[in-house]
């Protein structure tokens, strides 16, 4: 869906089964279907793809995409390149980040996602393909320049790719906690340590060719970040001053993906029995808690932060996307204030050129939970849309 102000509006697939190209073209020929026929039946609706490396892999993927876009008034967009294997119905937690960016599978995944988006978009047109950023944390700190290199040896091929078929991708690092990049000052420290500089515009010329002006333009190009509002809520950063770092550093956002975290204003005994209603086996709800002195506590799962003696004066946020429409049950909250304020920014001035819904826990959202259990995948991302777009206008 085009937006007034530019840019495209979608949501992502990771919010059905795709771990087989068949549950992906069974999740476009039904739910993605019926949603843009209750939404702009006349008009091209944006889809952010979700290809698993093992649908990836199947033989002409790009082919029959294509074909199922054109007949379906689809529109490519974005892809969604972070969770590389399963991603429903099975324990995800850490394995999520896995391969990260030191490894050469990260890279010919990631690739093998560009070469299809270069397939379904319009020739100078630019496609996004959020990912990993970097790793998980404790797996990969230390190993800032092997990451880097894998992203480096990425942009590479996305070069090459431009140059082939006049079709530019960029890859979008998606910061989340307990992740190498898990604050904007991470990435930020990171970008500017290792990727856009000198010496990483002259490795980029020797493995694309290119002049070092040439190299140190195409690395923007074809790299930054995807804010997801969810994650930054998680971390107590505000939209605007994000904003305003990443521009000052000179760091593209390239995507932002519209969530909402849970949120409890002032932590107890009740707050936490109700809070634990979302534990869940299948993703990773990390935690983090702020006393009223500004002291921060991290956990790397809800379970964790359940199982802390913690004051009970604390502001917790929880990486749980909920529905952006709906608030859960108090005392819980929701982070969609934040979501609303850079909803406002990018109304009066464009964030991004990519917006995509990302609400992929309606099959562990407890019932009733957020007023939205009982409902519907379709009804509920068509509310989702709905509400984005009422905020927009």
């Amino acid at each position: 869906m085009r937006l007034p102000g530019g840019g495209t509006l979608g949501y992502c697939l990771n919010v059905h089964p795709t771990q087989s190209f068949a549950e992906v073209r069974a999740a476009l020929l039904g739910p993605v279907r019926e949603i843009r026929r209750r939404l702009c039946p006349d008009q091209p609706f944006g889809v952010g793809l979700r290809l698993s490396a093992e649908a990836a892999a199947e033989a002409e993927v790009a082919t029959e995409l294509a074909a199922i876009f054109e007949g379906e008034g689809f529109a490519a967009f974005t892809m969604n390149g972070f969770p590389y294997g399963r991603f429903h119905g099975v324990p995800v937690k850490q394995a999520v980040y896995e391969p990260d960016w030191t490894t050469a599978e990260r890279v010919a995944y990631s690739l093998s996602l560009a070469e299809t988006m270069a397939a379904l978009v319009p020739a100078g047109t630019l496609a996004t393909i959020s990912t990993v950023p970097g790793g998980y944390a404790p797996r990969v700190t230390g190993r800032e320049a092997a990451v880097a290199d894998g992203l480096l040896r990425s942009v590479a091929g996305l070069v090459r790719l431009e140059r082939a078929t006049g079709r530019t991708v960029a890859l979008a690092l998606e910061p989340e906690p307990w992740c190498l990049l898990d604050r904007t000052a991470d990435a930020v420290a990171f970008f500017g340590a290792h990727l856009f500089t000198d010496e990483a515009a002259k490795r980029l010329g020797s493995l694309a060719g290119l002049r070092a002006d040439e190299a140190a333009a195409a690395l923007p190009r074809h790299l930054g970040l995807c804010l997801d509002v969810c994650h930054m809520a998680v971390n107590f950063e505000d939209p605007a001053e994000t904003l305003g770092t990443l521009a000052a550093a000179g760091i593209p956002i390239h995507k932002v993906q519209l969530s909402a975290a849970l949120r409890v204003a002032r932590m107890d005994e009740l707050a936490r029995a109700r809070i634990a209603a979302f534990r869940d086996a299948v993703y990773l709800h990390q935690t983090v808690a702020r006393a009223a002195d500004g002291t921060v506590r991290h956990f790397v799962d809800l379970p964790q932060a359940l199982e802390s003696a913690g004051n009970d004066d604390e502001e917790w946020r929880v990486h749980f996307h909920v529905p952006v429409f709906a608030e859960p049950e108090a005392p819980l909250e929701s982070t969609r204030g934040a979501l609303e304020r850079l909803l406002a920014i990018h109304r009066d001035r464009p964030v991004a050129p990519h917006l995509e819904v990302e609400t992929y826990t309606w099959n562990v959202l407890p019932a009733e939970a957020c007023g939205a259990g009982a409902m519907s995948v379709v009804d509920g991302i068509e509310k989702e849309l709905r509400w984005v777009l009422e905020r927009l206008s």
